[in-house]
């Protein structure tokens, strides 16, 4: 039997490192100080989960911006 595929996922990180309070994540890699916190140890599909979030927070960030929010 093969053995199972080996999944590895880098962080999103961008070396930015600043939390933006308005949002509530990082302006580098949007994630949550919790979704940081947690990167390290977290499994596959948590890894999964949160990259999943990351294009909807660009999403909404750009539209309150583009509003006039600040």
């Amino acid at each position: 039997m093969p053995a199972p595929t080996l999944q590895i996922f880098n962080s999103p990180c961008k070396s930015v490192c600043r939390m933006d309070d308005r949002f509530g994540w990082c302006v580098g890699c949007r994630r949550t100080r919790a979704e940081i916190k947690a990167w390290s140890t977290a499994t596959d599909g948590e890894k999964m989960a949160i990259l999943a979030r990351l294009p909807e927070r660009a999403a909404a960030e750009t539209r309150l911006l583009s509003e006039g929010g600040s």
